[in-house]
């Protein structure tokens, strides 16, 4: 037996943020970032639309990239004295991850964080508060999944938490909110999306509910993450659906080896941390090279190819074309193909941020890690730690080695 799951309700277009006058409650909190939102008026229109749907509103502000357990807890702790009806989290990915765990330990104080890194494992939820998702970022479509990412910084290990009972009641996916990020988010976030599609097509829970919403999201982005990069903001609103739509493929198909590496790569490092996007924007070419040996993730892997024009007259080319467009994408936007170019904010350098030594010396730690990864049971090859050391090591140097 399968299951789908999105949120309730799902605004969309441009001015939906409105929707919020429409929620009934009493008390509402509102998690968000490091400023954006407030700089741009985003969220005083939010706090005026939830104020006129007649709720008290409180702000839990500051919620840093890559939100740590800490901060979840201090949130929570905010959230159980002012006993919220309506938890609404915008911005990035981060504020509204990290919501989403803040929920958990507001409605279950007792609760530990090690009892909820188990994939489902969470409690019931909905027991004090419902949860409203509104995405600034065109990328993470946390506001549409059952996902949430937080990161350990004492263990040096990102967490991805997963269970249906954190998918978003509302989801409210406005272009206007995706119009300020910068060139470099805007790629980043780009390939993030990218990456969820592609994963979720080969994943081994695709089905015929996920496939479709994946292979329309993958066409998408291919044609407008780089126009969307380069300003033109009709494709940055196609940006804003498409990457929701990838969200609601692989909230449901799962993910697979890229992100199991992604999340234990980002904060492994003492130089900086590897972005979550651009990591899964080096990664991908390389896991497409790795998983194309099983013949069902080959074929569907050249399904993807054919679907976005891309030439080839045998599985195998049209594999190596996919692989090639997605070089070529990252290329266009200034993103490195390797660790060893990751410079600061993830953006090719010549020399990487990231020490070679020290990548090299915690390589068996690492490929461990993101081997008990949740996302890599769905993965189409299961890599033993030797495959999955031989794979972070092309994904630093950007070798090619037989998978």
């Amino acid at each position: 037996m399968g299951r789908f799951t999105l949120p309730r309700d799902l605004y969309h277009g441009t001015g939906s943020l409105e929707t919020l006058k429409t929620l009934t409650g009493k008390k509402a909190i509102v998690v968000v970032g490091g400023g954006s939102m407030k700089r741009f008026g985003f969220l005083d229109k939010a706090v005026a639309y939830l104020k006129e749907a007649g709720m008290e509103v409180e702000l839990f502000e500051g919620v840093e990239p890559d939100p740590s357990v800490e901060t979840v807890m201090k949130g929570a702790e905010a959230m159980r004295k002012f006993q919220p009806d309506w938890i609404v989290a915008m911005g990035g990915g981060s504020p509204i991850d990290a919501a989403k765990a803040m929920w958990v330990f507001y409605e279950y104080p007792d609760t530990t964080f090690e009892e909820i890194i188990t994939p489902f494992s969470f409690p019931t939820l909905r027991t004090k508060a419902k949860f409203c998702a509104i995405p600034s970022t065109s990328g993470t479509a946390t506001e549409v999944t059952a996902f949430s990412v937080i990161t350990d910084y004492h263990k040096g290990i990102k967490y991805p938490l997963a269970d249906f009972n954190i998918t978003p009641d509302v989801a409210i996916v406005d272009p206007e909110l995706a119009e300020t990020m910068p060139k470099k988010l805007v790629a980043h976030t780009g390939m993030d999306a990218m990456t969820h599609a592609i994963e979720a097509y080969v994943s081994t829970l695709h089905c015929n509910y996920t496939d479709p919403l994946a292979l329309h999201a993958i066409k998408m982005i291919h044609n407008n993450l780089k126009k969307s990069y380069d300003g033109d903001m009709e494709a940055r609103a196609a940006m804003h659906d498409a990457q929701c739509l990838a969200g609601m493929a692989f909230s449901n198909a799962l993910l697979g080896i890229v992100h199991s590496m992604a999340h234990k790569t980002g904060a492994a490092y003492t130089g900086d941390h590897i972005i979550h996007g651009c990591a899964n924007a080096m990664y991908l070419p390389k896991v497409i090279k790795y998983n194309s040996k099983n013949e069902e993730a080959a074929i569907r892997y050249a399904e993807i190819a054919s679907f976005i024009g891309l030439a080839g007259a045998t599985t195998e080319e049209k594999v190596n074309s996919l692989i090639a467009e997605l070089r070529s994408m990252n290329d266009q936007l200034d993103i490195p193909q390797g660790i060893k170019n990751y410079g600061k904010s993830g953006v090719k350098a010549d020399t990487s941020i990231i020490d070679e030594k020290e990548f090299l010396e915690k390589l068996p730690e690492v490929a461990k890690n993101a081997i008990a990864d949740a996302c890599t049971g769905s993965n189409p090859r299961q890599p033993s730690q030797e495959k999955m050391e031989e794979l972070l090591k092309a994904c630093y140097y950007d070798t090619e080695i037989d998978f």
